[in-house]
This record gives C-alpha cells, structure tokens and sequence, in this order.
C-alpha cells in the first residue's frame, strides 16, 4: 500500500513538465485533495507517478488508461477542469 504523502509533497508532485498537466493538476490539489478519501489519495498519488506522456494520453482522451483507478482518477481531475 502506498503511503499517502502531506499536502506540500502531493503540489510538488503535481508540477509537471508539460503546462497540459499543470493546469489539470494543480486546481485538483488546491479544491479537491483534501476531500478525497484515503483510497482516492492513493489512487491520485499513483497518478502522479505515472509519465507525463502516458498521462497527457490519457486526459485528452487519445488513449484509455487500462487501470480502472487510474482511469476513474482521470475522469475526476477533468470533471474538476471542465468549465
């Protein structure tokens, strides 16, 4: 099991190397990561852990992240981008 990481870890984590993911990550923390349950706080930092181009795939929707958390995941840092 993956050990959850404090607040300032988890936004240092979410500076990525593509704005793409910045915008995407960042509003998440600050509005939603303290809300998560522990199990969605996991499943995020696992998200973080993943590479940049494997995640920009999956959040613009050119590929379908074949783990179901992960996916779930990504579905709600975009619901939270989405106007």
């Amino acid at each position: 099991m993956l050990e959850l990481m404090n607040i300032a870890r988890v936004r240092w984590a979410c500076r990525r190397g593509m704005l793409e993911l910045d915008v995407l990550f960042q509003p998440f923390v600050e509005a939603q990561y303290e809300a998560l349950t522990d199990a969605d706080k996991q499943t995020f930092i696992r998200l973080l852990e993943c590479e940049d181009p494997e995640l920009f795939a999956w959040f613009m929707g050119h590929e379908q992240c074949p783990d179901s958390q992960l996916a779930d995941m990504v579905v709600k840092v975009r619901g939270r981008a989405a106007p």
